[in-house]
């Protein structure tokens, strides 16, 4: 993965990061509840963007690897974790 996508990742999640932290804080201070839980949705939201730029960045690097490797045991295991994943996903 190249660097500068790495860092966007990170910088992402520390982002994330703050976002809960404040929460945290908002709970303390007895915030306005619409309040706290606006700010919940929010995190959900940027977790799932998160969720979508970390998978796109898994197809297009370790399974389009394991395709051109050619190597059939690889390509399943890719395969089977996406596989996984997905079912962790529906419950």
């Amino acid at each position: 993965m190249a660097t500068d996508r790495k860092t966007q990742k990170a910088n992402r999640f520390r982002r994330i990061s703050g976002q809960v932290n404040g929460i945290a804080k908002m709970v303390d201070e007895d915030r306005y509840c619409i309040d706290i839980l606006n700010q919940i949705q929010a995190v959900k939201a940027a977790l799932s963007r998160a969720e979508s730029e970390v998978l796109k960045d898994h197809a297009a690097c370790c399974v389009s690897e394991a395709i051109v490797s050619g190597d059939s045991a690889e390509q399943r295991e890719k395969f089977a974790e996406l596989i996984d994943l997905f079912e962790k996903a529906k419950r």
